[in-house]
Formats: structure tokens, C-alpha cells, sequence
């Protein structure tokens, strides 16, 4: 029987103060597995737990930034001291800045780089070492159309997750042998409050250009929902990938297989 249960798992998803990030660790509590989480913000951590909580989920969170290693590994040895062990690691932290190019700073950049890619290497790393001792392990990188497409204002972040798919396959390809399975998910694009902007009505009650462009675009004639991420999400975290490593799962309504609708 094919096993999709995280029952005794213990999960770290970054950055899961709201989001996407949230609602898989909605999906992996929901499956069993004992929820830790991080933020920057100790009142979004505070915020965040009272949200779990009314959901009914023993989630635990702290405040770690994960750019900064030495605080990374403080808070995955917490973790590993507390409980035993630590057996999925979702990095979901990120962030985007929608500047030109050429109007980017260096400084922007490089904060998305870090944030969006630097950390997975960070956490990953302070986390692959127990889980060479345990013999297992899921990292679940949060990736993105961006990992293979590009578009206008969204150069740095193009090119940190065009960057996280390669240390997704990476990590897969070096520590496969351990039975550490190192996958992605590539949201497309989904309903989140970062992207509410995206979707607000004109004034005359028409549909936000943005918005009528990514429907035309997508197969399935909408944009995702944070739900449309929790069951692939789990699927990766269970045993039921144990042999599914270094792939890129695109959540995204069929997006990157559609050419678009021909102009009338």
C-alpha cells in the first residue's frame, strides 16, 4: 500500500508564517507530522502560531533569520535536541523584487540571492549531516516557473531559482545514496496576499491586466490556490517518492506546457 503518512515526522518549513509556506505545513501537520517553523519577525511568529493554533495544529515556531548560518544551525540542533530527530526540510522562505534590471541595485540583488537561494544552501546544509546518520530525509525546495522561464523586473529572482533547481539536483545527486531525497515544487502563479495586487479589480469592474493575462495563459483558466500545493507536498515528503529525487514538480495549472490561445 502506497504510504502518503508523515505519522512521528518532524517537519521544518521556512518561512511558514502565512502563505505557501503555511499551508503546507497545514498539509504535512494534517498528515501526521510535528510542524517547526521560522520567521524574522517575532510578531509574525506570534501571529502565526495563533493561526495554527485555531486550526488545531501543535505547531512550534522561532525566530531565525536564514541567511545567517550560525543561527540556522542553532535552531536545527534545537530542533534535533527537542525531538530526536528531523526528517523533512521545506525551504519556502523567499522573496521578490519586481525592478528593471538595469534600475536594480547591486544591494537588491543580492538580497534576493541570498534569501531565495543562499539560504536553502544554509539550511540544507545544517540538516543533511543528521540526516546521513538517520538514513533518510526529504528537501523540499520551493522553486518556481522562474526556475525555467524569464520575465521582465524579476532578473534576480529568475536567477536565484533558476539557481535553486540546480542545488535541488545537486543536493540529489550527492547525497541520493544516503537516502535523502532532494525534490521541488514550482508553484505557478497562486493567490497569495503577495500577489492580491495582481488580481484587484479596475475601477470600471474589469479584471486586472495582469490577471487576464495569466489566465489566458493557464489551461486551466485560473490562478492556483495555496490548497493546489499541500497534496504534491506531501506526496514528497512521504515515503511515497522515496525513489523520486532531483525533479521539479510544477504545480502550475499547465502553464509551462501551453503555448497560449492563438489572437483572434
Amino acid at each position: 500500500m502506497v504510504n502518503f503518512s508523515l505519522e512521528g515526522k518532524v517537519a521544518l518549513v521556512t518561512g511558514a508564517t502565512y502563505g505557501i509556506g503555511m499551508a503546507i505545513a497545514t498539509a504535512f501537520s494534517e498528515a501526521g507530522a510535528k510542524i517547526y517553523f521560522n520567521g524574522r519577525n517575532p510578531e509574525h511568529i506570534t501571529e502565526a502560531l495563533a493561526e495554527y493554533k485555531s486550526k488545531g495544529i501543535d505547531a512550534e515556531g522561532g525566530v531565525c533569520d536564514v541567511t545567517d548560518e550560525k543561527k540556522v544551525n542553532e535552531y536545527v540542533s534545537e530542533i534535533i535536541a527537542k525531538e530526536g530527530h528531523l526528517d523533512i526540510l521545506v525551504n519556502n522562505a523567499g522573496i521578490i523584487k519586481r525592478i528593471p534590471m538595469t534600475e536594480m541595485s547591486v544591494e537588491d540583488f543580492r538580497q534576493v540571492i541570498d534569501i531565495d537561494l543562499t539560504a536553502a544552501f544554509i539550511v540544507s546544509k545544517a540538516v543533511v549531516p543528521h540526516m546521513i546518520k538517520e538514513g533518510h530525509g526529504k528537501i523540499i525546495n520551493i522553486c518556481s516557473m522562474m526556475s525555467e522561464l524569464g520575465r521582465e523586473t524579476v532578473s534576480a529572482y529568475a536567477a536565484a531559482k533558476g539557481g535553486l533547481k540546480m542545488l535541488t539536483r545537486n543536493i540529489a545527486s550527492e547525497y541520493g545514496e544516503y537516502n535523502i531525497q532532494c525534490n521541488g515544487i514550482g508553484p505557478g502563479y497562486i493567490a497569495t496576499p503577495q500577489t492580491a495586487p495582481l488580481r484587484e479589480r479596475q475601477p470600471d469592474g474589469s479584471r486586472h491586466p495582469f490577471d487576464s493575462f495569466i489566465v489566458s495563459k493557464t489551461p486551466a483558466g485560473r490562478w492556483g490556490t495555496t490548497d493546489d500545493l499541500q497534496g504534491p507536498a506531501v506526496f514528497l515528503a512521504s515515503d511515497a517518492s522515496n525513489f523520486v529525487n532531483g525533479h521539479i514538480l510544477y504545480v502550475d495549472g499547465g502553464i509551462l506546457a501551453y503555448i497560449g490561445k492563438q489572437p483572434k
